[in-house]
């Protein structure tokens, strides 16, 4: 069984968000995502600075088993990138949650993280990929 924090906001493409409190949010994919993926071989990331829309795809994870777009959840700015991914891409595969972090934004609107799913409504879209 996948582990879905509580305390995060999810997308249907199971990215996680997390609201920093200080305006930003970071976001990473899940870990019934990176289960799926296997292996993390590669990530890239975008350029901090990139304006991005809403579901728009900003970053590529690559597992030894395919490459997948990361969607920015949300509109807004791209302010910081985890540069430890560039050495240990398998951070995503070992921390999801934690370390493995794939970048942070502050979004355009932040009342926007209410149209993302909460943890239980995030449940049930990885029963239904089950």
């Amino acid at each position: 069984m996948s582990d879905i924090p509580a305390d995060l906001r999810y997308t249907r493409s199971h990215e996680w968000i997390k609201d920093n409190g200080d305006g930003t949010i970071t976001v990473g994919i899940t870990d019934h995502a990176q289960e799926a993926l296997g292996d993390i071989v590669f990530v890239e990331t975008p350029e901090n600075g990139r304006t991005v829309g809403a579901e728009e795809a900003c970053a590529v994870v690559e597992s030894v088993k395919a490459a997948s777009d990361i969607y920015a959840p949300i509109a807004g700015e791209i302010v910081e990138t985890n540069a430890a991914l560039g050495d240990a891409p398998d951070l995503i595969n070992s921390s999801p949650y934690e370390e493995g972090w794939i970048l942070r934004m502050t979004p355009s609107n932040l009342a926007d993280l209410a149209t993302l799913l909460d943890a239980s409504a995030y449940e049930e879209v990885v029963a239904e990929d089950a």
